[in-house]
């Protein structure tokens, strides 16, 4: 599993990743994004619960879609747990693409606006005006329990590790 955001590539060709990658253990940073109906949404809605914080490129991407409706099909076996899904994508898409695939689970956020996830995160990729693909599970007290920079931008993720983590969490 990866965990540091260096040599990420997309169909093999190296990605520029601006960011510090996260590390386990450290404090989940603090963030402000756009949610779906425009408002701001910030860690709060992470506050005292175990959180999946998905950083994507796109939803309406097939890795994408596939990786929100896997976790969106997991969420009910977790308890006291939120998952977040960040991308560029605009909220009005965001809306569209979740009420189209019925991911009622998972919450969408867009960094469109603000832009500050991806490089607090490590998953800013100012070349493609795009966030790199990473998992990250928060436990209730806000501290960084799993940490998963997707090597391959085309591929999904590491689902059991993330999963088990945030099982892990719940005590």
């Amino acid at each position: 599993m990866n965990k540091s955001n260096t040599n990420l590539t997309f169909l093999g060709n190296p990605l520029k990743v601006v960011g510090k990658a996260l590390t386990e253990g450290a404090k989940c940073p603090s963030f402000k994004l756009t949610a779906t109906d425009m408002q701001d949404l910030t860690e709060s809605l992470i506050a005292d619960k175990t959180a999946i914080i998905l950083s994507v490129p796109s939803l309406d991407t097939p890795v994408c879609s596939a990786e929100i409706k896997r976790f969106n099909s997991e969420a009910s076996a977790l308890n006291n747990t939120v998952i977040l899904t960040v991308s560029e994508d605009l909220p009005f898409a965001q809306k569209r693409w979740c009420g189209n695939e019925g991911t009622a689970a998972v919450t969408t956020a867009s960094d469109y606006k603000y832009r500050t996830f991806g490089e607090s995160f490590g998953t800013w990729l100012p070349d493609m005006g795009l966030l790199a693909r990473a998992v990250f599970v928060v436990d209730q007290s806000g501290m960084i329990r799993h940490v998963e920079y997707v090597t391959e931008l085309s591929k999904e993720p590491d689902y059991a590790a993330a999963l088990n983590a945030a099982r892990n969490c719940q005590g």
